[in-house]
């Protein structure tokens, strides 16, 4: 059957007109049948919408729809009070999110938007799927974290204290993660050297150890003075460039190399946080207010076994005497040993033949007899012949010969 769509692209020509008349009868149950398909496809297609202030909730599910567009309201003003002290005007375009929920989905998220001039940010754009207790309680404030610091410094954080950030406000099961794989990537020599990582604007292709290391140095810096000192600490090395200075300022720490090894000891630690494991304190107050971990005392490393080493080989005696006796004997072995070679390729002559002549070219051994002559008349025997010439003085190879 023709749908209407395809009923009205025939009657455009000559030979639709009388398509139509033919189904013409048919015409209020095609176009019933299409308007109802159409709009199931829609359906599908789009799921089901809800909208706040400054979300659109694109999901399958109304009320989870509806429940994740609440709970972002809900994140959007309480971590913006968290982070700079007082809640963030509402957007001029709603952030449009889509969400994919299942149980054995990844937890995850994306978020764009684009800077433009005069510190506005357009185009809000998030797409999050996990499990719905990942996707409420760790995917969501994350995202919406890293929308809060969009707004807030108007420009491109760096990327360790942004998804630091962001990943401190994850569920703890979510943070845990972040801490073990830490530690794997200390030890396997793939953390970031803090000069280094607090340059970087783009994300590297091990994007893993930026994370954890990102976040332990975020909940680090939190414990030291809070959320909103972390952010004042970003944006003052953001306007500056000075990241020493504005750590000295801020956390009492020289410089980032001294950060990072104060950060390193804190790690070694266990990351627990606690003023009397982190911080060489008197009397339970920190001098200047402000907790200086210690660095761990230097221990000896263990002592190396010794290699095993291959045994000397003596050397020849020195001295052109010594060297002349050495080769003396190697050509007298060599000779003998062509001897014996020549005497297993002697072949014994035929009879009459002359026998082959020494190495040295000496006359060779004399041949058998020869054979007896005729009988003469009276019956005697003939005369012993005589015995052979020498034969010619003959040259052997080391290659056998044919027998």
């Amino acid at each position: 059957m023709f749908s209407d769509l395809q009923i009205c692209m025939a009657a455009g020509n000559r030979g639709g007109r009388q398509l139509w008349r033919l189904l013409e009868p048919l015409r209020f149950t095609l176009i019933s049948r299409t308007l109802v398909a159409v709009l199931l496809i829609c359906l599908v297609g789009m799921g089901a919408n809800y909208r706040t202030s400054n979300f659109v909730i694109q999901t399958p599910d109304p009320k989870l729809a509806e429940q994740i567009g609440k709970t972002a309201e809900k994140y959007r003003r309480e971590l913006a009070v968290s982070w700079l002290g007082k809640a963030i005007p509402n957007w001029n375009q709603p952030c449009e999110m889509t969400v994919r929920v299942g149980p054995r989905l990844g937890s995850g998220g994306a978020t764009t938007f684009v800077f433009v001039q005069g510190g506005q940010v357009f185009g809000w754009r998030s797409t999050i799927q996990g499990s719905r207790q990942r996707l409420l309680d760790s995917v969501l404030p994350h995202e919406i974290t890293h929308m809060i610091f969009a707004s807030h410094f108007r420009r491109p954080v760096p990327r360790w204290a942004d998804e630091g950030a962001a990943t401190s406000v994850e569920h703890k099961s979510e943070r845990d993660k972040y801490k073990r794989m830490l530690i794997g990537f200390l030890r396997s020599r793939r953390g970031i050297a803090f000069n280094r990582m607090y340059r970087m604007t783009k994300y590297p292709r091990d994007v893993l150890p930026l994370y954890s290391q990102g976040h332990s140095l975020s909940e680090f810096l939190i414990q030291q003075g809070g959320r909103r000192k972390f952010v004042e600490y970003v944006g003052e090395g953001m306007n500056s460039g000075q990241w020493s200075a504005a750590t000295k300022r801020h956390y009492g720490i020289g410089d980032l190399g001294k950060l990072q090894n104060t950060w390193l000891a804190w790690v070694q630690k266990g990351s627990i946080g606690q003023p009397d494991m982190i911080a060489a304190c008197s009397g339970g107050r920190c001098p200047g207010g402000v907790c200086k971990p210690q660095p761990p005392p230097w221990r000896p490393s263990p002592p190396r076994a010794p290699r095993p080493r291959r045994p000397l080989v003596p050397l020849a005696p020195r001295g052109e005497a010594a060297q002349i006796a050495v080769l003396t004997k190697k050509v007298a072995k060599l000779e003998a040993l062509l001897v014996k070679l020549q005497r297993r390729q002697e072949v014994p002559p035929a009879p009459g033949e002359p026998g082959p002549t020494g190495a040295a070219g000496l006359p060779g051994k004399p041949g058998p007899p020869g054979p007896q002559g005729p009988a003469g008349r009276d019956g005697d025997k003939g005369p012993v012949g005589d015995k052979g010439p020498t034969g010619p003085p003959a040259y052997y190879d080391i290659v056998p010969r044919a027998r």
